[in-house]
């Protein structure tokens, strides 16, 4: 019999979708005026920049178009330079808020690629330190993560704000 870790807190978000919205969190969170409790960190133009909700390291960020697509063609040349622009900021507030050692950037495009949400488009940005693969994801298929989404949160917001302040 397989061993089971209960995580009670994935329910909500698997939910979310049942609830009347589009059941794309990437329409219907930024559509929403509570961006602590919805994860979302910096809100652009054409674009937003939001906490994935089961990271799989401390930081884990996503930059996404508000326009519902799933087409890397169907992107505005503003849009395109916009998500770019923030894939970049993205990277320098995680440095400033966690001192990660490097990143892995990347879209995952089509189910083949693993992504899981197909019907539209989002990068992750997600923060590496040498030596953060341990036991765990290896032996026990699970990630152990030292900072509540909360925490992690509040420290990129801290570090946007002291940005826009400039």
């Amino acid at each position: 019999m397989p061993e089971r870790l209960w995580a009670p807190w994935r329910f909500p978000y698997i939910e979310r979708a049942k609830e009347g919205g589009t059941g794309c969190i990437f329409v219907d969170l930024p559509n929403e005026s509570d961006d602590r409790k919805n994860l979302i960190v910096h809100r652009g133009k054409t674009a937003f920049v939001i906490m994935n909700a089961f990271p799989y390291s401390n930081g884990h960020l996503m930059v996404a178009p508000y326009r519902h697509t799933a087409n890397l063609s169907d992107l505005t040349p503003e849009e395109m330079t916009e998500i770019q622009s923030l894939i970049a900021k993205s990277v320098e507030w995680l440095t400033q808020a966690f001192n990660p050692e490097g990143f892995n950037i990347g879209l995952n495009l089509g189910r083949a690629a693993g992504a899981g949400i197909l019907d539209h488009l989002h990068w992750h940005i997600v923060p590496r330190w040498v030596g953060d693969t341990n036991f765990m994801p290896v032996i026990g298929e699970v990630r152990v993560l030292p900072q509540s989404l909360e925490d992690a949160y509040d420290r990129l917001r801290d570090v946007i704000s002291r940005e826009a302040q400039k």
